[in-house]
């Protein structure tokens, strides 16, 4: 005769299941998961936390409230090459408008008008690890 077991668990409170992370370690696994061919599910579960506890941890990072650490590896930079409109006349009205762009190989991304140092910088650190 076939018999199955079946065993039940029940948490014993909420505080054994609760953990705290320093910002040391948060920023620390946030930047393994920026790194290039990696997933956001893999360091999560490396880590055991959820996926969307380190999606969280990585928005704080991109509004400045999670500092990263320096990368371990080598920093690469890419030419970076701002192009102005040429001036044209403009009745008094009209307003000029001047936008960056950052050009990689054939790819060219323009910024928004007004950007952001520290957006400028964000998407130089994309284009770093994406490459």
């Amino acid at each position: 005769m076939d018999t199955t077991l079946e065993v039940l668990t029940t948490r014993r409170g909420r505080r054994e299941t609760h953990r705290q992370w320093s910002d040391e370690v948060k920023a620390r696994i946030v930047s393994e998961s920026l790194r290039h061919g990696v997933t956001v599910n893999e360091v999560a579960e490396r880590h055991g936390l959820k996926a969307n506890h380190l999606s969280s941890w990585r928005t704080l990072a991109r509004q400045g409230k999670l500092v990263l650490p320096e990368p371990e590896d080598a920093v690469e930079f890419a030419a970076m090459v701002v192009k102005m409109p040429a001036p044209e006349p403009e009745p008094p009205t009209a307003k000029a408008v001047s936008r960056a762009e950052i050009v990689v190989g054939p790819v060219t991304i323009r910024l928004e008008e007004g950007a952001s140092a520290a957006r400028i910088a964000a998407i130089a650190r994309a284009l770093a690890a994406a490459t």
